[in-house]
């Protein structure tokens, strides 16, 4: 196998978790939405601001126990596999760069919010940290 083959498929394995490897999180781990507040009504864009207790942020790629980054489920019905990395899309949006808070600008209307940790690989904790879902309005 060539020598850049090799290190592409090498790198494509360890972007792979591996079953039973699980990153464990403090049974009292919690992220919350700080602002905005269930059920509020704002106008685009809005400032969404995290909170984290029991863990530390670290950036994607760093390894250090008891600390994660956040990602926002914007309109997600059902949380993503435990197992699997999360999802980059419009609906899955990563903070890997260990922010706190986002400028959202979302269409007018209801939309969900919900906060998902994810290790230094993107995947969900064990157990998972995750916030409340909330509902806010996006005013016309």
């Amino acid at each position: 196998m060539p020598r850049s083959l090799a290190a592409v498929t090498l790198s494509a394995l360890l972007a792979v978790p591996l079953s039973g490897q699980a990153t464990p999180a403090p049974e009292d781990a919690e992220t919350r939405i700080l602002s905005p507040q269930d059920g509020a009504t704002v106008s685009a864009p809005f400032t969404v601001t995290f909170g984290l207790s029991g863990m530390g942020v670290a950036p994607a790629g760093v390894e250090r126990e008891k600390t994660g980054h956040h990602h926002l489920l914007v309109d997600v019905d059902h949380l993503p596999p435990g197992d699997q990395p999360i999802p980059s899309d419009d609906h899955h949006r990563h903070f890997g760069g260990g922010q706190t808070e986002v400028m959202l600008d979302l269409p007018p209307g209801e939309h969900t919010l919900q906060l998902l940790l994810g290790d230094h690989m993107h995947v969900p904790h064990t157990p998972p940290v995750v916030s409340d879902k909330i509902t806010v309005t996006v005013s016309e």
